[in-house]
């Protein structure tokens, strides 16, 4: 907790993702970008835990997080994903969805596309809860039950997959609907009953996207970054649920992690043996498996991609690992190692994102928290 900075910045922050680094340079990042909820005038900035210029510090201290620029988001910023280094999306509850391009070399942002009804009821705009990025493609959900697929390139959206919601909630569940998206990756056809996705769904240029409605309302899910077919999921209920998406409709694993709703949840884009989630409660949670501990690098699987971010689809590696701990289920939890991350917190920790040994979090108590030595 020694190696944690804090920066305390007068908004509610819902979303914090770092901005993509170069896989080949082992570079550790240094700008990630924030959104923010729940406030007057919400705004999705860019921040720097680097030097970038800057003579002096403003204020706080050596290795705190620095503003470079910021952007007015209409609505609360409920997801926000980089597309690549320069492009983030974000996803409103207004219903709308927004691309951003910040600029390097001024420290701006602009807005280079903007579709402002990408999810609407008949009457009304709808949230959009979530979205998944694989340049140029941006799959969107959102609490009117639909997926909706638009390219960076084109101004309309390409698809629009369904009312979700007459097909799979019975009528007075309709209103708590909750939605997330991942993309996953060797998941053919035969895996589609989770997402009741149409037949020809194939033609879409990516592999397959699934959604997740378990019995508590979801509000996270996120990929094995090696085994495409390890999804983990957080919802209502704080439980940490761990799927094999080639096996039956319920999870291999479920562990209690948080007493309230959990977030977020993330493995490490690189050493998935360890995994983060964030609560309602005011927590923030590593997972650890010492399965692999002892396994060569070269067995544990890994990605020969050129860029990291949580928010891109990347191809996996040539390597794979034999087995995995996330899917032993109740035998494996004597495996799992639990450690608190963050001081004692009263507040939601609505939101982390990790790339190498560098930690990011937003909270309802106006602070973001960086920690750039994780033990991974």
């Amino acid at each position: 907790m020694e190696n944690i900075n804090a920066k305390y910045v007068s908004q509610k922050i819902s979303k914090t993702r770092w901005c993509p680094v170069s896989y080949s340079s082992l570079q550790q990042p240094e700008v990630f970008a924030t959104g923010s909820w729940d406030n007057e005038d919400n705004k999705v900035s860019i921040w720097s835990i680097g030097n970038h210029n800057n003579s002096g510090l403003e204020d706080g201290f050596e290795g705190d997080p620095q503003i470079l620029c910021e952007h007015k988001h209409g609505g609360d910023v409920l997801d926000l994903q980089f597309l690549d280094q320069e492009r983030m999306v974000s996803a409103s509850s207004t219903g709308a969805v927004t691309i951003f391009r910040y600029h390097p070399n001024t420290h701006t942002i602009s807005v280079l596309q903007h579709w402002a009804r990408a999810h609407s009821y008949p009457c009304d705009n709808a949230p959009c809860t979530a979205l998944v990025c694989s340049s140029p493609e941006i799959v969107t959900v959102g609490e009117d039950g639909r997926i909706v697929v638009f390219r960076a390139d084109q101004e309309g959206a390409v698809r629009v997959i369904g009312e979700m919601r007459t097909r799979m909630l019975p009528p007075h569940k309709e209103s708590s609907l909750k939605l997330s998206v991942v993309f996953v990756r060797e998941c053919r056809q035969q895996h589609n009953s989770r997402g009741d996705l149409p037949k020809d769904h194939g033609a879409l240029k990516f592999d397959l996207f699934i959604i997740f409605l378990y019995r508590a309302p979801l509000h996270c899910v996120d990929r094995h970054p090696n085994q495409q077919h390890i999804v983990a999921t957080g919802g209502q209920d704080g439980m940490l649920c761990v799927w094999d998406v080639r096996q039956g409709g319920t999870p291999i694993s479920l562990m209690e992690a948080h007493s309230a709703e959990m977030w977020e949840v993330r493995f490490h884009p690189t050493n998935p043996d360890h995994l983060f989630t964030c609560s309602e409660d005011g927590s923030l949670l590593h997972w650890e498996t010492a399965s692999h501990s002892e396994m060569p690098s070269f067995l544990q699987g890994g990605r020969n991609s050129s860029v990291i971010s949580h928010g891109a689809l990347t191809p996996a590696g040539g390597n794979r690992p034999l087995s995995s701990a996330w899917l032993c289920g109740d035998s494996g939890k004597g495996c799992l190692e639990t450690t608190h991350m963050l001081p004692s917190q009263t507040m939601s920790v609505n939101s982390l994102d990790i790339i190498g040994q560098c930690l990011v979090c937003g909270t309802d108590g106006e602070a973001i928290f960086v920690n750039r030595h994780v033990p991974v």
